[in-house]
């Protein structure tokens, strides 16, 4: 079996009572606006059209203030096994969960924003050591984003998605998986494209829940669910995305905000979690309070509000629109993602595509969400892409 080279440390996390403290000072004395001036009691998405509605914000404030508790979290971690190391002078954290399994294949998993490290830990041990014995098993590999929870914060430009693809093929080298699978979703799923794209020699192949096509392609041909589609990825990206227009253009103003004020923090990613679910009111309906806390906490207590913003000034609009992926790749597009391209498209980009799954629920965090799919998902993709590789 593989060993990190001496390049790679072990990282154990254990965040000091006096921020934990400083934390619940700061939610007990923040001051918030007046309610949002839509006036609906009823639950349904209207509530949400001026954002997060104030009864819910306080609700989860007082939770996060009064009940929360960060350690579990952080001692889930540190079983899941924590390391750093350096890539082109930037410290890079990751989990690593070995599998027991002889036949396990090395599985790199990339996160987006407004997520983390915390999106994978629910599912981390079943793909590495699952209970069916036919089941595939993976070598897990789980990297912070450079500017996101335990990686260094760069203080130059540059750390796009094409300089955050070449460290990944680095850190898995390192680790001596010189051959790999991946997978993700949002800057995690473009990150796992240029992967492909730019280093075959070391993707074995993907998955992924973002499949963006080239542009310029003709909605000709297309089904009437192809074109919605096509429709409402339009609609997302011309009057729901002021968030990545500001955090394009201006992180460092916004990201005074969310690393002074954790109730600033916390709206500007709840607002996400529930616009981007497969939920009819709140997204708690489908994951959990602790869990999604457990994501906003550690942008807090890294104070990376800022610098995880700055990966849309580096990368927004960048993926190459002459990038093509010849590895297998498997495709799942869920019904509430924020993005999604009709196969048509997508097979524009990705050439070789060896399966392709719509299922009848889940959103933009499906291993949050859908968790236990996911997993089944993720293991049965990935088996018809080592498949190919036949």
């Amino acid at each position: 079996m593989p060993r990190p080279t001496s390049d790679v440390h072990a990282f154990d996390t254990h965040v000091p009572d006096a921020d934990l403290e400083d934390l619940r000072r700061r939610l007990a004395a923040a001051r918030l606006p007046e309610p949002e001036t839509v006036h609906r009691a009823e639950p349904g998405p209207g509530r949400w059209s001026q954002g997060v509605p104030l009864a819910d914000l306080i609700d989860l404030v007082t939770y996060w203030r009064d009940d929360y508790d960060w350690r579990p979290f952080e001692q889930r971690l540190n079983r899941i096994g924590q390391y750093r190391t350096t890539i082109d002078d930037l410290g890079i954290h990751f989990l690593h969960r070995r599998s027991p399994r002889t036949d396990a294949t090395p599985l790199l998993l990339t996160h987006g924003w407004p997520g983390s490290i915390a999106e994978f830990v629910d599912v981390i041990d079943d793909l590495a050591d699952p209970a069916a014995p036919d089941a595939p098993a993976f070598h897990v590999v789980v990297p912070s984003l450079p500017g996101f929870g335990f990686s260094d914060k760069p203080d130059t430009t540059g750390w796009g998605t094409e300089k955050i693809s070449a460290a990944w093929v680095q850190l898995m080298t390192r680790l001596g998986y010189d051959r790999f699978t991946a997978h993700g979703g949002d800057w995690g799923g473009n990150i796992t494209t240029v992967l492909a794209g730019r280093f075959p020699e070391h993707v074995l192949g993907i998955h992924t829940t973002f499949a963006e096509a080239p542009p310029g392609l003709t909605t000709d041909g297309l089904t009437a669910t192809e074109r919605a589609w096509t429709e409402e990825t339009h609609d997302f990206w011309h009057h729901r995305a002021a968030y990545a227009k500001q955090q394009a253009t201006r992180p460092q103003t916004i990201g005074y905000s969310l690393v002074d004020s954790p109730v600033g923090l916390l709206a500007w990613i709840l607002d996400k979690f529930a616009e981007w679910s497969d939920t009819s009111d709140s997204p708690f309906e489908t994951m959990s309070r602790d869990r999604i806390l457990d994501d906003v906490t550690l942008y807090w207590l890294t104070r990376t509000g800022a610098s995880a913003a700055r990966i849309y000034y580096e990368s927004h609009n960048s993926l190459d629109p002459e990038l093509r992926v010849d590895v297998p790749s498997a495709i799942t597009i869920y019904p509430r993602d924020i993005e999604k391209y009709p196969r048509p498209w997508a097979q524009q980009r990705y050439r070789h595509i060896v399966r392709w799954r719509s299922p009848e629920s889940g959103g933009h965090f499906p291993s949050l969400e859908v968790p236990e799919y996911f997993v089944q998902d993720l293991r049965e993709g990935l088996s018809a892409v080592l498949a190919a590789q036949r």
